[in-house]
């Protein structure tokens, strides 16, 4: 996918490039360029979102690439779990949120989500609020964790080996995300967002009922009440507006100068643009 996507950017660059000297590619380019243009708006419109997808994105490359137990050392060792909060919870918590689960596997999953759902949620509460909220649930989720862990290695109801195993992921400040986006949702989206949400979160807690499920849940939890409460100190604010960026708007305004909000560019210009989950 990743592969994909680079060799997509080459060739859209290497057509403009093209279309400077021959007139089928200029009008190709002419074509694509207001989706271009939107999506240069997306991204640019949730920049911590999609700084975090490019880090997990990278270090999953490493996880592709590298040997298997050599990736299983690694991500034991920078784990979130007992040991490795006890010696170091900054660097643990830290640390772990930099990895994609169980050597990649959802990779695409993790990245549609936070590039979506995510991404809308960051342009509604804008960047410091989502990072509030996205370390709420990685930080208060996997402390809650810990305890949970603790009491049951406590009461001999889990092996002590639970205290050293990989629990790295990015599905904690995911799940915080998707809360804090469905908090924001009406209609039938927000019926939508409730179903989903409770499908991937809640269910499995029912269903596998294994430690990470759990985390799951509580990591969602923490990010709906923290999102909550920064909504409290100021209500979501009006993402900028992204339609006028796409032909059909551009052609309705009739606005060969029209400006696409949060691209910076008048319509008629080319512009190119984890253990748990």
């Amino acid at each position: 996918m990743v592969v994909s996507c680079v060799v997509l950017v080459v060739a859209w660059y290497a057509l403009r490039l093209l279309g400077r000297w021959w007139g089928p590619a200029e009008a190709v380019v002419g074509r694509v360029s207001p989706w271009t243009r939107w999506a240069h708006a997306w991204v640019l419109s949730a920049p911590a979102t999609f700084v975090y997808v490019a880090v997990f994105t990278a270090s999953t490359l490493v996880q592709f690439s590298a040997p298997p137990k050599l990736i299983e050392l690694l991500t034991t060792l920078q784990s979130s779990n007992l040991a490795n909060l006890h010696r170091a919870p900054l660097r643990a918590l830290l640390d772990s949120a930099l990895w994609v689960a169980d050597q990649g596997e959802g990779l695409l999953l993790y990245v549609s989500v936070f590039v979506s759902v995510v991404a809308w949620a960051e342009r509604r509460y804008g960047t410091p609020r989502i990072v509030v909220v996205g370390l709420a649930g990685h930080v208060l989720g996997s402390l809650l964790t810990v305890l949970v862990e603790m009491r049951a290695l406590e009461s001999g109801r889990a092996p002590v080996r639970l205290a050293v195993t990989t629990d790295v992921g990015v599905s904690y400040i995911m799940v915080a995300g998707c809360a804090a986006a469905v908090l924001l949702m009406r209609g039938r989206w927000l019926v939508a967002g409730v179903v989903l949400l409770g499908l991937g979160v809640v269910g499995p807690v029912f269903w596998s009922r294994t430690l990470w499920d759990l985390g799951h849940l509580l990591a969602t939890l923490c990010g709906l009440v923290v999102a909550w409460l920064v909504l409290r100190v100021a209500p979501a604010r009006r993402a900028p507006d992204l339609r006028p960026c796409l032909p059909e708007r551009a052609v309705r305004r009739g606005a060969e100068g029209a400006g696409c909000a949060g691209c910076g560019r008048a319509s008629g210009d080319v512009g190119g643009a984890g253990g748990r989950g």
